[in-house]
């Protein structure tokens, strides 16, 4: 009987502890405050497409399933910018967040995020860190920045700001893309984001790490729209052998926009037939009384170690993944 055993060999688990160091004396050196903030709340990001766990925090232990309905976070976004509301400066986490419906090679429900913030440091700033941090753990070279619209263009031939739904849903029948039967032919963020997984992304940091910015304004989620033309969302992402590592954002300030975001969300959550998720939150309230200017980026820890392991599943770098949890 061997499923009491951990998955990594004791070798990758010193690698990871060592590469954790690393992270740490990263952001010691440049002044970051490691926080702690909660895994159980009652706010959640509402995003399309990363789903919650929920758990019920029982009013009488002997009946469990009967008190308040918490989340367990898919991210430690929402506390962590309300530190900046309270007058944190530079600040970041490790921290283990839960994503329901998400298991696979590079999958687990269960994970580790290294997330942080920059208060008043802009767009440019955010990303010159993520490239520091990439070179300091990977020591691939320097990262190269691709914006959103030159990669499409590279590798697929259409602008994905002003291309129609009609062209999308053209571009991957001629590259033999097989598309759900669930998506709409008129959901053109859901045919850029199947062309961006299917054909961009596999060419993504093949020789240097690559940063991919500017990304299209309806897929902005937490963060700031710069205007046009055409307009777009000053988000950026880390690939490394086209494997995704990192997600960051010049921070939306606007609770205002935040709020109708947070209702879209949702109707097209209800669209995809899924439950809405809490739209108010503390974090409004933090964003109401003001929030200050910053970037913030959130590095998938498990799937780094993979790259610097030479792993081809995230089982291998876990000690317990889910099915041995």
């Amino acid at each position: 009987m061997t499923s009491f055993r951990p998955t990594a060999t004791w070798e990758i688990l010193r690698l990871r502890a060592a590469l954790l160091q690393r992270v740490r004396a990263f952001f010691a050196e440049r002044g970051f405050l490691e926080v702690e903030t909660p895994v159980l709340s009652a706010d959640v990001v509402v995003d399309r497409h990363l789903d919650p766990l929920s758990a019920v925090l029982p009013d009488d232990p002997r009946r469990p399933e009967v008190g308040r309905r918490l989340w367990l976070q898919t991210s430690p976004e929402f506390h962590m910018k309300r530190l900046l509301a309270a007058g944190a400066g530079p600040i970041y986490q490790v921290a283990r967040v839960f994503r329901a419906g998400e298991r696979g090679p590079r999958h687990n429900p269960e994970f580790t995020l290294v997330e942080w913030y920059e208060p008043g440091v802009g767009y440019d700033g955010g990303m010159i860190t993520l490239a520091d941090l990439a070179l300091a753990l990977l020591n691939r070279g320097p990262a190269e920045r691709v914006s959103y619209a030159d990669a499409f263009s590279r590798q697929i031939g259409v602008d994905p700001h002003t291309a129609a739904s009609g062209q999308l849903v053209d571009a991957a029948r001629r590259l033999q893309i097989d598309a759900p039967d669930s998506l709409p032919p008129d959901d053109r963020d859901g045919w850029l984001e199947l062309l961006l997984g299917q054909y961009v992304e596999p060419h993504l940091g093949t020789g240097r790490p690559t940063i991919l910015f500017d990304y299209p304004a309806s897929q902005a989620a937490l963060a700031q729209v710069r205007p046009g033309p055409p307009p777009v969302a000053e988000r950026f992402e880390l690939y490394v052998d086209g494997i995704e590592l990192a997600n960051g954002y010049h921070e939306l300030l606007d609770p205002a926009v935040l709020r109708e975001r947070n209702r879209t969300t949702n109707r097209q959550r209800a669209a995809d037939g899924k439950p809405a998720l809490p739209e108010e939150s503390r974090l409004l309230d933090a964003m109401d009384a003001g929030l200050p200017a910053a970037t913030g980026t959130a590095l998938g820890f498990d799937r780094m170690v993979m790259l610097v392991a030479g792993a081809r599943t995230i089982d291998e770098v876990l000690a317990f993944p889910i099915d041995r949890a």
